[in-house]
């Protein structure tokens, strides 16, 4: 008797709507906040400066709790099986990829929102839900989580360049689909396909 799982009749070879859409979301938001920090970082202070730095840490917020959203979601909602041809050292790699990414898209905006509370700058989520401090003002430990907060992105930029380009390799080297699983899916639902 085998010990692999089997899919049951309803199962797909995709992921749900809901995962789809939080996924392309997620990433959208990730891209459009860390082009934002690195154009603003430079920038001289000014009353355009702050207000930029308002809509980054707004855009912090938001995708924390999208995450949390995804993730509680990737709990209750078992991901499609990875193609059964896949070397096992690509399926650790993934999981670990995936495993990562979660914890960068927790510690990023944390990190932000201790650098922010530690330098001073109180978080008011779209100008009007008031975040509370989670820090005492603390300059030198401002500058630190700030160096912190900077480290972080640039690793899950990396990470996510390593993501996208294993997907790439997935749909055009390997031709299998990996990629597809992720993509949202247009004209009638297949059976057992869960939107």
């Amino acid at each position: 008797m085998s010990s692999s799982p089997t899919l049951s009749p309803n199962a797909s070879t995709r992921y749900t709507g809901v995962a789809i859409g939080l996924h392309w979301l997620i990433a959208l938001a990730l891209v459009g906040s860390f082009a934002l920090g690195l154009y603003m970082h430079e920038l001289p202070l000014s009353p355009q400066k702050l207000k930029l730095y308002s809509w980054h840490k707004w855009a912090g917020v938001t995708i924390f709790l999208f995450v949390v959203l995804r993730l509680g979601w990737r709990l209750t909602h078992r991901p499609p099986a990875l193609p059964a041809a896949m070397p096992s050292w690509q399926r650790k790699a993934a999981e670990a990829t995936h495993v990562l990414l979660y914890l960068l898209m927790f510690a990023v905006p944390l990190s932000g929102w201790l650098m922010s509370s530690a330098k001073g700058f109180q978080t008011v989520w779209f100008g009007v839900l008031p975040l509370p401090d989670l820090l005492d003002k603390n300059k030198e430990l401002g500058d630190t989580l700030q160096q912190l907060h900077m480290l972080l992105n640039f690793s899950m930029a990396a990470l996510v360049v390593a993501h996208l380009g294993a997907a790439l390799k997935h749909h055009v080297i390997d031709r299998d689909d990996v990629l597809l699983r992720m993509l949202p899916r247009h004209g009638k639902t297949t059976p057992g396909e869960i939107r």
